[in-house]
């Protein structure tokens, strides 16, 4: 089988405006497959610029929840994320109080199987549920890590109603995430 020399990404847009799922074209044969993970120019004629500058990778298991973090100020971050092995449900929360979204959540499922990505600009509060045994995810922020601006929303918090699909006893939470604050409290965009 020979590949094609251009590569096809769809770019979906979600409900939320600047939040987009990325589905790439995926070929496959008897040897296994390949796709583009990333491309700079089709992702900037369909997303916009942005200037990604590190890659970070997490491996967890079923039932870790990760989030709802987001930075504060200047070291706000844009995301990309993908899942590499395993399988997610990520979320991203809306906090630019002049959005007409401001408040509301988008969400899908990433996995190694259907190789989505998903984009998060500025000014989102971001998280993700593992569902399967274990999953590793990886991503991309145009901004470095700053200890000093970074803040989290409660991951079950009623105002912004998230419907997460396994039972609470069943969620595993880092201590900084236990002592979330409510989307009320949260320093908005």
């Amino acid at each position: 089988m020979r590949f094609q020399t251009t590569l096809i990404m769809e770019f979906i847009k979600t409900e939320i405006e600047g939040v987009f799922i990325i589905q790439p074209k995926v070929f496959e044969d008897a040897r296994g497959y390949f796709f583009e993970a990333w491309k700079k120019a089709e992702f900037d004629e369909h997303v916009g610029k942005v200037e990604f500058i590190q890659d970070n990778e997490s491996k967890s298991s079923f039932g870790v929840l990760r989030g709802l973090h987001y930075q504060r100020g200047e070291f706000s971050q844009a995301k990309l994320v993908r899942v590499i092995s395993g399988r997610v449900l990520d979320v991203a929360v809306d906090l630019r109080r002049q959005s007409p979204t401001f408040g509301r959540y988008v969400m899908t499922e990433l996995s190694a199987e259907n190789k989505r990505q998903f984009f998060i600009p500025r000014g989102f509060a971001h998280g993700f549920l593992v569902l399967s045994d274990e999953a590793i995810f990886t991503y991309k922020v145009d901004n470095v890590y700053a200890p000093q601006a970074e803040a989290s929303i409660r991951w079950d918090d009623e105002q912004i109603g998230i419907k997460w699909p396994i039972e609470t006893s069943q969620v595993l939470l880092s201590e900084k995430d236990r002592h979330a604050r409510p989307f009320s409290e949260a320093e908005y965009f």
